[in-house]
């Protein structure tokens, strides 16, 4: 550490920043394990919009989207608290949550684009959201 402090405007904007990241990652994680079980016990609720290049079942949709969604919602609590693994679980979820999304976009566009928009934040959120920013914001570490 070298020594260099951080404003308390500045501590406070990344410690909200990253409480909001995981907030809104266990909320994301929850949606998309939802739209997984959706997708797993009803498989004629989601149909393509127009033909596709990339063609999956619906099925194996949703078992992707309720493992990532769990993922995602973990991670989100593991942010909370601080985490580093969390951080890095958080990461690569949300990078496989929007891929995900991404070619779930012809089974329901407008909430597929929503929730890569989401990720990418938190995507952000947790790049810019460090050991020693957790630590002058007060936030648990371990």
């Amino acid at each position: 550490m070298t020594g260099k402090t951080y404003s308390p405007r500045r501590q406070s904007w990344v410690a909200g920043a990253a409480l909001f990241a995981a907030i809104m990652m266990i909320t994301v994680g929850f949606f998309q394990a939802l739209e997984g079980i959706a997708a797993i016990i009803a498989n004629e609720f989601y149909v393509p919009t127009r033909n596709y290049i990339y063609v999956i079942d619906v099925t194996a949709w949703g078992w992707i989207h309720l493992v990532l969604g769990v993922a995602v919602g973990v991670a989100g609590w593991g942010v909370m608290v601080a985490q580093l693994w969390a951080r890095i679980v958080g990461i690569a979820a949300a990078v496989l949550s929007a891929v995900a999304n991404f070619f779930f976009i012809p089974y329901y566009p407008f909430w597929a684009m929503l929730i890569i928009a989401l990720d990418i934040f938190i995507i952000w959120t947790l790049c810019v959201y460090g050991k020693r920013e957790a630590r002058e914001a007060g936030m648990r570490e371990s």
